[in-house]
């Protein structure tokens, strides 16, 4: 055959390909869903102590990611709830079976909670990979989502010199490596960034917004459609329900271990 009537041959194949509505390229590797989009309201359970109790009747869980595996995400899955995984990602842990991977140097002072200490954020260098494996267990055991903790490290005595630009930079490389993974991401505390960071989570985890007036500060999630995910230890659900409520936050009032018990808006 010349090369003439070859080339007719491979346009007519072409088109024949193309009218039946077929592909002339191999299929590549499927991408990730839609990543999970909680909305404004959403109940939730909040539990990283002790064995995870999957009878609470709420569509969303968040419990920690080293402790619960494959199975019991599954599990949760199965009865109809998206589970989120709570991991630290700004301050070290020596209960962590990672812990022997961060270098000293990174490593600040206390937080007050036993075993742990604050994380050297100026470092993406050394953190990226880390807490990247730490995602990988999120989206390995079947998560839909991440509440990285203590993404605030610039607001606190850490033994480093962070400035809020520093925190910028780590939380948003935290966002990305959760959406690179396909996992939807909150941003927990941190409410002075709320306004620049909205953009780059898909909802917002706190703590006791109300207690110190501050539940105001989280709207830009509410505004976009993002559920804000929100607990009080100390007030009674009297003192702040019904703002929260108006607010659109999903709210709760939990003991400081985390455990089972909750008492919902």
């Amino acid at each position: 055959m010349n090369r003439t009537r070859c080339l007719r041959t491979a346009i007519l194949a072409l088109a024949l390909a193309v009218l039946a509505g077929c592909s002339t390229t191999p299929p590549g590797p499927s991408p990730h869903p839609r990543r999970w989009q909680p909305r404004p309201g959403t109940a939730w359970q909040w539990q990283l102590d002790g064995r995870v109790d999957t009878r609470v009747d709420v569509p969303v869980y968040d419990i920690d990611g080293f402790e619960n595996d494959a199975a019991t995400v599954r599990r949760l899955h199965r009865d109809g709830r998206k589970v989120i995984c709570y991991l630290n990602a700004g301050a070290w842990e020596s209960f962590r079976p990672d812990h022997g991977s961060f270098p000293a140097l990174v490593l600040g002072r206390a937080n007050g909670w036993e075993g742990e200490r604050w994380l050297d954020i100026r470092r993406l260098d050394l953190l990226r990979p880390l807490m990247a494996k730490r995602m990988d267990l999120c989206r390995d055991r079947g998560f839909d989502a991440v509440e990285p903790d203590l993404l605030d490290g610039h607001l606190n005595d850490t033994g480093f010199r962070l400035t809020a630009a520093h925190q910028l930079a780590y939380n948003r490389m935290i966002a990305r490596l959760a959406h690179d993974r396909g996992l939807s991401v909150g941003l927990k505390n941190d409410l002075p960034q709320v306004g620049q960071l909205v953009r780059d989570f898909d909802f917002a985890v706190n703590e006791e917004c109300a207690e110190f007036g501050e539940c105001a500060a989280l709207t830009p999630f509410i505004q976009a459609g993002k559920a804000v995910f929100h607990v009080e230890y100390a007030l009674g659900v009297d003192e702040f329900c019904k703002p929260a409520r108006a607010l659109g936050l999903s709210s709760m009032r939990k003991k400081l271990d985390l455990g089972v018990w909750r008492q919902p808006c």
